[in-house]
């Protein structure tokens, strides 16, 4: 944390695709920015090729890129040191799901502007609703490409500011026609795969609720709670997912973050480990759970379904999320009648 324990601020200009005008936006508010005497520097920008973007760069001043080495080639990346050493008022930091080269002090770009908002400096930054993180299910049963690079929830949610850039999606394919976002060949690759216009009209409506989600909590947060009698009081959600090997655990454990989120509950995992063993496929889930703020545990029994129930009503726990391919599942909904089990199965695209 800076000195005087001031963080930064963290604004994101969210699309729902490429080309619709999340860095123009950004760099046109750089340049206002330092039209009124603030001190901003670019961090990193992305140009993509697309000239009336470039041009507002013009007259900005750019911290040079840092180079990394990785399987005989040569990588650039943003100079986190740098930009935290140059301590400017506001920093751009273009495509915040970005994954850094192998090496990096730090795997993601979202996490260097963790580091540069504890320095003290505002970010503005952008990415696209396909990046954040308990979406990837969704996007990939709507475009069927499952987005690797992503930005965990409690990321976007702890922003100061969240903007949605948007045009209708028969405008970006004009643009995207035009040659405005892509060379030609990738521009007709696009159109031929992700940019069709279902997709694209199924993206923009997920980022208009996303954006409505976050404009909603913020109304909450600024209203003062009014006092409840204890009678009167609603239950108080808990969330728990039950963490196995299978690859659809992924998937279950976005499903319980984005539902703990709308009901602003509290939200834990638990692995069951015969023999106190845990294997790499669960260790990656766990993993994963911390990444989105979930905090996992395990405990050892011969008896997952019993121990989960058990585990769930010592903790107060309301809601079980568990996939079909979870041993004794059924024994499960029977001990725990008390308790909403919920079964989630994996999307199979149409």
């Amino acid at each position: 944390m800076a000195s005087g324990g001031r963080r930064g601020k963290l604004k994101i200009f969210l699309g729902y695709a490429a080309g619709v005008g999340k860095t123009y936006q950004m760099l046109s508010e750089a340049r206002e920015l330092k039209q009124q005497g603030v001190d901003v520097v670019v961090g990193y920008f992305e140009p993509h090729g697309r000239k009336d973007t470039i041009a507002l760069t013009s007259g900005l001043e750019f911290v040079p890129r840092r180079s990394w080495q990785h399987r005989s080639a040569t990588f650039d990346e943003m100079d986190t040191a740098a930009v935290i050493a140059r301590h400017p008022k506001v920093a751009i930091v273009d495509e915040f799901a970005h994954t850094n080269v192998p090496g990096s002090e730090r795997p993601k770009r979202w996490q260097d502007v963790m580091a540069i908002l504890d320095a003290g400096i505002d970010v503005l930054t952008t990415v696209n609703i396909q990046h954040i993180e308990s979406l990837n299910d969704q996007v990939w049963h709507v475009t069927g490409i499952r987005v690797r690079e992503t930005v965990p929830d409690w990321v976007v949610q702890e922003a100061d500011e969240v903007v949605m850039v948007d045009v209708t999606p028969r405008a970006l394919l004009h643009r995207l026609e035009r040659g405005v976002v892509y060379a030609p060949e990738k521009a007709r690759q696009a159109l031929e795969n992700f940019f069709t216009e279902s997709n694209l009209t199924a993206l923009r409506e997920l980022a208009l609720r996303q954006t409505a989600h976050q404009l909603e909590d913020r109304r909450e947060e600024m209203r003062l709670p009014e006092p409840v009698p204890a009678q009167n009081s609603g239950r108080q959600e808990r969330i728990l997912i039950w963490l196995t090997p299978h690859p659809s655990t992924a998937m279950l454990i976005r499903r319980g973050r984005r539902v703990a989120d709308y009901l602003n509950s509290s939200c834990t995992a638990i692995f069951v480990s015969r023999d106190s063993a845990i294997n790499p496929a669960v260790e990656r889930h766990m993993n994963f759970c911390r990444n989105l703020r979930i905090t996992p545990e395990t405990i050892e029994s011969t008896e997952p379904a019993k121990a989960v129930a058990a585990y769930a009503r010592e903790h107060g726990i309301t809601q079980i999320f568990v996939t079909r391919d979870a041993p004794e599942v059924q024994k499960l909904v029977q001990l725990a009648r008390d308790m909403q089990v919920t079964i989630v199965a994996e999307r199979v695209r149409p």
